[in-house]
């Protein structure tokens, strides 16, 4: 067997996605220079035969997926896993959390203006999020951080890869900007009906 499909064996065979340190303990012969080199020539066979598939690096780790444009036919079929559907009240608090942490649930709360308990222990129940530590202040509270689960779900290699708030469609304005500001009357669109 050739290391290029050992490596495609494992990845096939596994369910979450495996380092390349991991991949080189497939054969005594393969070290992690050759897993490199393997998932490159993976990924190019894949491209060059346009498979409905692709070697993703997820987080440390790579796996084999399913080609996002390949989803709308995927759904129609109940066989097939689906990611946990997140509530707005979670991807709120994951977003929060992920751009703030470590971050403690009284600081979460004062941004959300709302209670905020069940929905980090549903984010900590799908390994979303985790205790990281503990703060400074009184009682010492929990402090909680995304996990390499979280960077898995949304098919990030680092929390670098999040979105900058210049990234996000929906401006951040502060207020004593918009206080500023004169509201302009939207210019008329030719062809359009008032």
């Amino acid at each position: 067997m050739n290391p290029e499909q050992i490596v495609e064996a494992a990845l096939f065979a596994s369910q979450t996605p495996l380092t390349a340190r991991e991949l080189a303990r497939a054969d005594d012969e393969i070290d992690v220079r050759r897993v490199r080199e393997a998932l490159a020539a993976l990924r190019e066979h894949y491209e060059a035969d346009g498979r409905a598939f692709q070697v993703y690096q997820l987080g440390d780790g790579f796996q084999i997926l399913t080609r996002p444009e390949f989803a709308p036919y995927l759904e129609r079929f109940e066989s097939v896993p689906r990611p946990p559907t997140l509530s707005r009240a979670a991807l709120e608090t994951l977003a929060i959390i992920a751009y703030r942490q470590p971050i403690g649930r009284i600081e979460l709360e004062e941004i959300r203006g709302v209670a905020s308990t069940s929905v980090l222990r549903t984010l900590q129940d799908w390994e979303l999020i985790a205790v990281v530590g503990r703060g400074e202040g009184l009682g010492r509270p929990l402090l909680y951080g995304t996990t390499a689960h979280f960077l898995d779900h949304f098919a990030l290699q680092s929390l670098a890869d999040l979105p900058t708030s210049d990234d996000l469609s929906i401006g951040l304005a502060r207020p004593e900007v918009e206080a500023e500001v004169e509201p302009a009357e939207a210019p008329a669109v030719e062809g359009s009906r008032r």
